[in-house]
């Protein structure tokens, strides 16, 4: 019977995949024509192609993206109905129904229906699919009364084959295994923050993913022009879940991690928690705002200036009254300054006629040119930029952290020793504490116009140019029209649009990772812990309708500037429109380790929440005592017993980030290119990593190299080292030569 199954499901799934392949072909052709005749036609014929090769396109990567385990389930329901579930909706050209998308309402049953509540569920059928083909299936029998004499109630096998697989290095998808109270907050409605707080290997991260791609689903008019953010805590955590959200049939969220957050800001660079503290701090955004005003100079006393041979004098209570003025526009400074430059000009432009009047030149000459003088003087360029200069972002916070004097006008509130951490040379790489004070600035500069407004009244010049040579042109085109009793139907406006040089079309998300003004219609936030009140402002300025979905784990805090409460978090931003679910089951960590790891933080003072494990491990915590300066060489003394034990798997080695070259380049020298060293290593057999970079992602086994320095590298917060011990789904061995944090050994 189960032979007879087995070959059914089979030749179904090979329908769908020729359905799937069907539609490839089809939007292949489809894209095909469009590209042929992409280059002719109107300037609005033109931006209707691009519409819909970009549609095609998306279409093309969506059907590519979800080839491996496109059917994963059959909900056999008591109508007799039989129906499958999928990565997407598959349907005939006569609109018959062969496989539903996951996050249809009509697929949540598969996800939410138990043996005591059925929905009208009688069997949940698991299809486990390698390749095309299915491998095998696995029933939840929900209605008793389907079972003959021989048969069993099944379930949770797929669940735990996925718990018990090997590590990739990179994030798979739980669509096939998402458990009911995973669906719940997947499912849950659009508005507001909702927070999911979730100890280790509880699925925050997977949920997050699951629940972007079904918001974009079904809030799809919503949000598709928008788009949706997905920010987490590092290069090597976006890496490890970048295939995610493809392989559920999203192809457009923009995706960065904090410290990319800024178009043309890569920063990379560590600097010390005190000084991650004070950049963290809610009233650095007075800072900035401090060191904006800080460049809006008054002069010393009023200044000689040389226009052309001419002396005028700029007085302190004109450029006070011009500054006023500019000010109370309310404009970004780099925009307020167009106002003060003009006032100042004309002011300086009305003295120097004076002047030329008062010395007898007459009264009837044409003085226009007198504006110019002014403008050209190098004395006025100069004078002008020393009271208000254009600014970039960078410029500034460049300045303010590398010249002591500003930073005390500017930030009074410090002391000396704290304005002291903050100080570093002006080209020192930007860090993440770096961004959302770069993007503050950024917010209260506004666009830097190093013209003046030339730049725009140059190109307003050339469209002026462009429209009067179509006039001329059509013009002569129209008289031969008439000459041969043909109306002329062609405008100015369309001939100049039709000469365009136009650039590359970009999709919604490709635009929006270089505005740094756009405003997504979602946010996604992962180990949302780590964020300090400033990086929270700029996310909330990303989405002014306060739409989010946060997933973290206050216990696994180890950031200086991070939360130590979900309400200390979010409640200066979102008020009360935010709401708390938790997970409560642990998939990842076998029992063993995660009690180790609760126990460890108890005995620190740190309350954590201790989700259920749903499985035991096969190895208690394993302890190496050595003597120090013998770390590394036990790290490569056991590393072989390690690979092993995991059969195949991957081995995280997590260690303070001073020891991580040392390590790698130790454990290189023995395995070769099987070690990887960092961020962007995370699918080598053999990673070291530090424990910020291991953040958010998965080992089958992992080495903590001397666990008492990740708590004192976290000034004693456990954080760091609750989440290295929690990093792996099989095996835990930590190396030490200091004294083992209390809990750790039972």
């Amino acid at each position: 019977m189960y032979d007879a199954e087995l070959a059914n499901e089979r030749s179904y799934v090979e329908g769908l995949y020729a359905r799937l392949d069907e539609l490839r072909a089809e939007k292949i052709e489809q894209l095909g024509e469009v590209r042929r005749t992409k280059s002719m036609g109107t300037h609005q014929n033109r931006s209707e192609r691009d519409a819909f090769a970009s549609l095609y396109e998306n279409r093309l990567a969506q059907l590519n993206a979800v080839d491996d385990k496109l059917a994963f389930g059959r909900l056999d329901l008591d109508s007799g109905e039989l129906r499958y579930i999928g990565r997407i909706g598959l349907s005939t050209d006569d609109l018959r129904q062969l496989m539903v998308d996951w996050r249809a309402p009509e697929a949540g049953t598969f996800y939410q229906a138990t043996a005591f509540e059925r929905l009208g569920v009688r069997r949940r059928r698991h299809l486990i699919l390698q390749g095309r083909t299915v491998k095998s299936i696995e029933d939840d029998v929900l209605d008793h009364t389907m079972l003959v004499d021989g048969e069993h109630l099944q379930g949770e096998g797929a669940l735990l084959a996925a718990l018990n697989s090997k590590r990739t290095g990179r994030m798979s998808d739980i669509v096939g295994t998402i458990q009911a109270e995973q669906d719940r907050i997947i499912r849950s409605p659009l508005s507001g923050a909702l927070v999911v707080q979730g100890g280790p290997g509880t699925g925050k991260t997977a949920v997050a993913l699951h629940r972007a791609a079904y918001l974009l689903y079904t809030h799809r008019e919503r949000l598709q022009s928008a788009g949706v953010l997905l920010v987490g805590p590092s290069s090597a955590f976006m890496k490890y879940i970048e295939r995610v959200l493809p392989s559920l049939g999203e192809t457009g969220v923009v995706m960065a991690s904090v410290g990319h957050l800024l178009p043309g800001i890569s920063a990379t660079a560590v600097e010390s928690p005190e000084a991650a503290r004070l950049k963290g701090r809610i009233d650095m955004a007075q800072v900035m705002a401090n060191a904006v005003a800080n460049r809006q100079r008054l002069p010393r006393g009023d200044v000689r200036l040389d226009v052309e041979g001419t002396r005028l004098v700029l007085t302190v209570r004109q450029v006070r009254r011009a500054r006023e003025k500019a000010r109370a526009t309310g404009k970004p400074h780099n925009e307020a300054r167009v106002t003060f430059v003009k006032i100042l000009l004309r002011e300086l432009t009305e003295q120097l006629r004076e002047h030329i009047e008062a010395n007898g030149a007459g009264n009837t000459a044409d003085r226009s040119y007198l504006a110019d003088d002014v403008r050209g003087s190098r004395d006025v360029r100069v004078m002008l930029n020393l009271c208000w200069m254009p600014l970039s972002a960078q410029k500034l916070v460049s300045d303010m952290f590398s010249k002591p004097e500003i930073l005390a006008a500017v930030a009074p509130q410090f002391t000396d020793a704290e304005r002291a951490m903050l100080l570093r040379p002006a080209d020192a790489p930007w860090t993440e504490s770096d961004v959302p004070l770069l993007d503050e600035a950024a917010e209260l500069l506004g666009e830097m116009d190093v013209t003046g407004g030339r730049a725009e009244a140059a190109r307003e010049a050339q469209r002026n140019r462009d429209l009067a040579n179509a006039e001329k042109a059509i013009s002569n085109m129209n008289q031969q029209l008439e000459d041969s009793g043909v109306d002329g139907i062609l405008t100015a406006e369309q001939l100049a649009d039709f000469n365009i040089v136009e650039g590359e079309s970009l999709s919604n998300a490709e635009r929006a990772l270089t505005d740094r003004t756009w405003a997504y219609g979602h946010v996604v936030v992962d180990e949302a812990q780590e964020l300090s009140p400033m990086q929270w402002r700029l996310l909330v300025r990303r989405c002014p309708v306060k739409s989010f979905t946060i997933v973290g784990d206050i216990a696994q805090t180890s950031s200086a500037a991070g939360a130590s409460s979900w309400r200390q978090a979010l409640a200066p931003f979102m008020g009360e429109r935010w709401s708390l679910e938790e997970l409560t089951v642990n998939y990842r960590t076998p029992t063993q380790i995660a009690e180790a790891a609760v126990r460890m933080a108890n005995a620190a003072g740190q309350v954590v929440s201790a989700p259920k494990a749903v499985r035991d491990g096969e190895w208690e915590p394993l302890v190496d005592k050595v003597a120090p300066g013998a770390l590394v060489r036990r790290v490569v003394e056991v590393m072989e017993e390690e690979t092993t034990a995991v059969a195949g798997g991957l081995v995280a080695v997590i260690a303070p980030p001073a020891m991580v070259p040392e390590t790698a380049a130790a454990l290189r020298a023995v395995y070769g290119h099987r070690v990887g060293h960092g961020a962007g290593s995370v699918e080598q057999d053999i990673v070291v990593l530090d424990p910020h970079e291991a953040k958010g992602l998965e080992f089958d086994g992992v080495v903590i190299v001397e666990p008492a320095a990740l708590l004192a590298g976290a000034g004693g917060r456990v954080g760091d080292l609750y989440v290295a011990m929690t990093r792996p789904t099989q095996r835990l061995r930590l190396i030490a030569s200091q004294p083992l944090p209390e809990g750790i050994e039972a």
